[in-house]
Formats: C-alpha cells, sequence, structure tokens
C-alpha cells in the first residue's frame, strides 16, 4: 500500500513539473507596436490611447510606438502625455527608421516615454512653439509668445523630471529650438539608449525595471497594431487642405441647391460637407475670424448679382476669402500649414463659381416667368369667332380659348392678349390680319 502511495505521489509531481515546463512554453512574452508617423493631431490621441488598450488585452509586456513626426497640436501633445503618465504598462518611444525625427511635439511626447530611443540618425529637439502668420511663420505677437513659451517650457521641465531626464536641454528645446542626433541625445540624457531596428531594440531593453516591474522583451512575440478605418478617414478629414475642399463642397453645394431647387444632390453634398468640416473644426483650432472672411466673401459674390458693380464686389469678395482662408488656419503649428499651392486656386475656383454659377442663377430667380398662363401675355391670337364685350374665341399656341374685349374685333384678324381671367382672356384688336384659318 505505501509503495502504491508513493508510485501516485510521484506520478503528480511528474504531471505538476510538465504542466509547469508547457506554461512556461506558453507565456512567451509579447510586444505590441504602433507606428506614429505625420503630424500629431486629436486622431494620433485616440490611435495611442488604443494601442495601449489593446496592447493590455493581449497580454503585452509594454508597447513600442515608433514614431517620425515634425510637431503637431500642443493641446493632442498634452492628452497623450498625460496618457503616459497615467499607464501602468511599459511605454517605449523609438524615434525611427533611419532620417526620422521628433521634432517639436515629438520632443516632449517621447521624452515622456518610460523608456526613450532613437534609431542611427535620427534627430530630436527644436520644440518652440510657432503660429502662422500670412507672412509665413512671423512671430506672434510678444504677450501671447511669451505666455505659450512660458508654458511650454514648464512643461517639458516637468516631463524631464518626472522621468529624469535632462531638463536643462529639454528647456533649451523649447527656448531655443535646440535640435541634437541620437548619440547626442544619449550623452545628454535626453533619451535611454540608441538602437540599429527593433530586434535590437527589443534586446536592449530586456531586463530593464519599468515602475517596478522587469521587462522580458527578448525574443518576444510582435504583434501589431495598425490604424483602423475610422483613425485613417479622420485623420484624411482634419488635413488642412481637406478641411479647405470640405469648406468649398460646403459653399458650392448649399448655394447650388438654393439657386436650384429640388437638385437634392448640391444640397445633400453641401450639408455632408459642413458636417464634416464642423466635426473636423471642433477638434482642431480653427481660427474664427477665418470663417467670418469666408462668410463675407460669399454675402459680396451674391450681391455683386443684384447691383452693378462692375466686378467691385466680385473682388472684394475674392480678396476676402483667401484672407479668411490664410486665417481659418493660422492658430495651426508649421507642420500642419496650408500652403499658397491650396489657397490661389481655391480662391480662383470659388470666385469663377460666382461669377459664372451663382451671379447667372440668382439671377433668374428674378426674371419674368418663362412658363405659365402669364407668358400669354403680350401675345398675338387669331380671333376664330367674332370676339366683343359678350365674348368670343382665338386660337393662341394650338389652342382654343374664351376671349372677350372692349372693342369688337372680326373673325380672321389678329387680337393682342391683355390678361387672363380663369378660363377667359381679355383681348384688344391689332391691325393686322391673317388670311388663314386654323384647322
Amino acid at each position: 500500500m505505501i509503495k502504491l502511495l508513493l508510485l501516485l505521489s510521484a506520478f503528480l509531481l511528474s504531471q505538476d513539473e510538465m504542466a509547469s515546463d508547457t506554461s512556461s512554453v506558453d507565456e512567451q512574452p509579447r510586444v505590441s507596436v504602433i507606428r506614429v508617423e505625420g503630424a500629431i493631431s486629436p486622431t494620433t490621441t485616440n490611435y495611442i490611447r488604443r494601442g495601449i488598450s489593446k496592447a493590455r488585452e493581449n497580454g503585452s509586456v509594454c508597447l513600442v510606438i515608433e514614431m517620425d513626426t515634425p510637431g503637431g497640436l500642443l493641446e493632442s501633445t498634452k492628452n497623450i502625455v498625460q496618457i503616459f503618465f497615467d499607464s501602468d504598462l511599459p511605454l517605449v518611444v523609438y524615434v525611427s527608421p533611419d532620417g526620422a525625427r521628433a521634432a517639436s511635439a515629438g520632443t516632449f511626447i517621447t521624452m515622456a516615454a518610460h523608456i526613450a530611443a532613437m534609431a542611427p540618425s535620427t534627430t530630436i529637439g527644436a520644440a518652440s512653439p510657432v503660429s502662422i502668420s500670412p507672412g509665413g511663420g512671423a512671430q506672434m505677437d510678444t504677450v501671447m509668445q511669451k505666455k505659450v513659451f512660458n508654458y511650454s517650457e514648464s512643461f517639458i521641465e516637468s516631463i524631464a523630471e518626472r522621468r529624469n531626464r535632462n531638463k536643462e536641454w529639454a528647456i533649451s528645446a523649447v527656448r531655443d529650438g535646440e535640435a541634437v542626433t541620437e548619440s547626442e541625445a544619449l550623452e545628454l540624457n535626453v533619451i535611454d539608449l540608441v538602437a540599429e531596428d527593433r530586434a535590437d531594440l527589443l534586446q536592449k531593453i530586456d531586463g530593464r525595471a519599468v515602475e517596478g516591474d522587469t521587462l522580458r522583451t527578448a525574443n518576444a512575440t510582435i504583434t501589431e497594431i495598425p490604424t483602423n478605418l475610422a483613425e485613417n478617414f479622420l485623420g484624411f478629414i482634419m488635413r488642412p487642405e481637406v478641411m479647405l475642399i470640405l469648406t468649398m463642397i460646403a459653399i458650392y453645394g448649399i448655394i447650388g441647391e438654393v439657386t436650384n431647387p429640388g437638385a437634392i444632390v448640391p444640397g445633400t453634398a453641401g450639408v455632408i460637407a459642413l458636417i464634416l468640416l464642423l466635426y473636423a473644426s471642433a477638434a482642431m483650432p480653427i481660427n474664427i475670424a477665418g470663417f467670418a472672411l469666408i462668410g463675407v466673401a460669399i454675402v459680396l459674390f451674391i450681391a455683386e448679382a443684384f447691383t452693378p458693380t462692375f466686378g467691385l464686389f466680385i473682388a472684394g469678395g475674392a480678396v476676402s476669402f483667401f484672407l479668411g482662408a490664410l486665417m481659418l488656419f493660422q492658430d495651426l503649428p508649421e507642420s500642419m500649414e496650408l500652403s499658397w499651392a491650396w489657397l490661389i486656386p481655391a480662391t480662383v475656383l470659388t470666385t469663377l463659381f460666382f461669377i459664372w454659377i451663382v451671379t447667372a442663377g440668382l439671377k433668374i430667380q428674378f426674371e419674368a416667368s418663362r412658363t405659365g398662363l402669364e407668358t400669354m401675355i403680350g401675345k398675338r391670337a387669331e380671333v376664330v369667332d367674332t370676339v366683343n364685350s359678350g365674348g368670343g374665341r382665338v386660337f393662341i399656341s394650338g389652342e382654343y380659348w374664351n376671349a372677350y374685349s372692349d372693342e369688337e374685333i372680326e373673325e380672321g384678324k389678329l387680337c393682342e392678349v391683355q390678361e387672363i381671367k380663369g378660363l377667359k382672356m381679355k383681348v384688344k384688336p391689332v391691325s393686322e390680319i391673317t388670311t388663314s384659318h386654323p384647322t
């Protein structure tokens, strides 16, 4: 009996060891990766938030954010940094591939990561806040400039202190626009390491302690999390040039529907474009003065249809539209600047639209009717049965009408229609006589 118990115990121990070996094989570390490229915007914030959530769901030991950005919106940068600070999942920002940059907003985000890394031939810095102006990058007014710079300096300093990085250099990146290469950034304690590629990165961060946990990333299974359809679409409509196109479609569509009631397609396209534009505007720092100037331009264009100013209102509207479109995106960072290559064609097309379509369309609305009974007034008819104050009949436009006249008009003569009352028309005689009778 004792031998049987010993054999049973040995068997159970061997089963536990086999289960332990199997679980260790199944628990191969997993690392999630997302790729952030282009300007930092609200769409970027949503993508990073979703990436962290997905990484937690699939049991990743960390999330690697491969980044190449020229900068972006300060508000979106603040939101991303806050997400980083609140995350209990280790976050690794890797500036890659070779030649990539973490400029402006990218500097804040890189320094806020638990682990900051860069690939060879990459740069970081140039984090000075800028504002777009008609001159193409002129400085903000002195008071506002000072406020924005002071806030940005204190913001990046707090990030550097939180992650134990070089705060003096961080402040200089904002104050003086300083930028450094990956090797200089490593030497200055701006980043933690330089990695040749993704595999080298995972090898080098293996064993590092983050928030009290030790990373196990060597030979990890990689799970890439791409942007989804909604993020791609929203990122597309939030581009300044696309927002300008949506503005034009909204204007053309709504005005086209007003001038051609029942057309449906222009109005539908205009309303959809307007809704998308309002959504994008809510997420982006759009200048209200720009919208106001575009509104003034539309008023001037329409006014040209009713007042003989010989193109004065059209010229004023073109200038107002151009300045409005320019100011519309004035508060966006330089990396999201709308170029003149978009502004000038948009202004020309809009001006031509109002000259050709809207002006003609609005004038037609106020022209005399070209259909219906009113169009018969002033036309000539042939008397079929003698017409007098008691009645008679005339032939006009292929129809026989009952008619009456203050003067008697003999059969075969021409008369002119004065007015129509119900199914009777009042006529008056004219000198011309016809020799033919309608059959």
